[in-house]
């Protein structure tokens, strides 16, 4: 590949509006993920006896499903990239290909 042509599909439109959506969903995922984990971690730090507390008096804790939760959370985060990736990001990749392939 030669410079020409990686300067032609870094100055294409819609490469640029490409790797725009994808930082942009890479870093809202990413920043949401380390909200939820630290949130965790602060809570467990400054707070240990909340986690401690039984969830209607059995053996299950506040903390478990907090855990559980938090788990959850992250497979649901994990999906939204794959639905975006596969419905947003992938279909303007095929076409930035095709552009720059002619």
């Amino acid at each position: 590949m030669t410079p020409s042509h990686i300067e032609s599909i870094s100055n294409n439109p819609d490469f640029q509006q490409l790797v725009r959506r994808k930082r942009r969903l890479n870093g809202t995922l990413t920043a949401a993920m380390l909200v939820i984990y630290y949130g965790f971690v602060l809570l467990v730090a400054f707070s240990p006896s909340t986690l401690g507390q039984s969830l209607s008096g059995g053996v299950t804790t506040v903390g478990m499903l907090v855990g559980v939760l938090i788990v959850l959370v992250s497979f649901g985060l994990t999906g939204i990239y794959v639905y975006r990736a596969n419905n947003v990001l992938d279909p303007l990749n095929d076409k930035v290909k095709q552009e720059c392939a002619q």
